[in-house]
């Protein structure tokens, strides 16, 4: 049968995480809970960077950034979960399938190219100190931070590209509660094996290889630490230790869903959670927790309104 006489599906049908009312009220009180605590944290980072000068320097201007794509990565996805918990009919269109595609992997690509920013943020603050400000210049941080964005945006639109041209005419029911690229090519009523090899490449494979180079690099970095005084070299393995727990819970979630077949697992929909919502939530805690700097200024951030009210 040609393309043109086959009867396009309107919209996909979600079987999301739960077919049991009771579970759903349950999980969507805990995921509200997790939603609110990644916007509240996320915005507390951004906050606090903004106004407490003593943060003015190219590292939290970098985690600024980095909770904006935590903030607006989570957003793609947990709205309408939560929106799905309340409802009999877990439904989204096709336009606005492909839309959180792309939005899904703008975001999660300039996430992984920024990643990439603050590994190179951290390797000059330790191999040139004495030239860090120079090097980090306000114009090199945003020069940074723009290109992880085209480079998200060119990443999703290469996916996008991809999937545009496929005909779905049935079935329309994808076993998750968002739209991502391989549960929705399993749907294509035309052989995609050749596009699942360009997605997984596309993906997969350079996930992968930039996940061991950012490990090598931060190796490196551990390594170059051991000539620092004590106090210098304990601060910096700090904030290097706290780089690798953040890109090992982005890329490892990543590598397991698009460096591999499309075939479904049991493991997919934990796995796609810890993606989509946790990690945005976690990064947040992680720097808040684990950052004295942090700390210090999240407390002046709390002190100062409660000093103009005194006043």
């Amino acid at each position: 049968m040609e393309t043109r006489n086959r009867t396009w599906v309107p919209e996909f049908v979600f079987l999301g995480l739960s077919q049991t009312q009771e579970l759903q009220l349950f999980l969507f009180l805990v995921f509200l809970l997790v939603y609110i605590t990644t916007v509240m944290g996320n915005l507390l980072i951004m906050v606090t960077v903004t106004s407490d000068s003593r943060l003015h320097t190219p590292m939290y201007f970098l985690l600024r950034n980095l909770a904006v794509i935590d903030l607006c990565f989570s957003s793609v996805t947990a709205p309408k979960m939560l929106a799905d918990f309340l409802s009999e009919k877990k439904t989204m269109s096709y336009q606005g399938c492909m839309a959180q595609i792309f939005f899904l992997h703008f975001l999660g690509g300039a996430m992984v190219f920024f990643l990439s920013v603050m590994a190179y943020d951290r390797l000059v603050a330790i191999s040139w100190p004495l030239h860090y400000v120079t090097i980090m210049n306000t114009q090199v941080c945003v020069g940074l931070v723009v290109a992880s964005w085209v480079g998200g945006f060119i990443h999703s639109i290469s996916q996008l590209a991809l999937m545009l041209p496929l005909p779905f005419c049935g079935p329309n029911i994808l076993d998750n509660f968002y739209c991502d690229v391989p549960q929705v090519l399993r749907l294509a009523c035309t052989d995609t094996s050749l596009l699942e090899f360009l997605i997984i490449s596309n993906s997969g494979v350079l996930v992968l290889i930039w996940f061991l180079l950012l490990l090598v690099s931060y190796s490196a970095i551990l390594v170059m630490l051991r000539s620092h005084s004590g106090q210098a070299r304990r601060k910096a393995a700090s904030t290097c230790t706290t780089h690798i727990i953040v890109v090992s819970m982005v890329f490892v979630p990543s590598i397991y869903l698009y460096a591999r077949p499309f075939t479904s697992f049991s493991m997919d929909k934990a796995v796609s959670i810890s993606q989509t919502i946790m990690t945005p939530m976690l990064n947040p805690m992680i720097y808040t927790l684990r950052n004295q700097e942090m700390q210090a200024a999240v407390k002046r951030l709390g002190r100062h309104p409660l000093a103009c009210k005194s006043e």
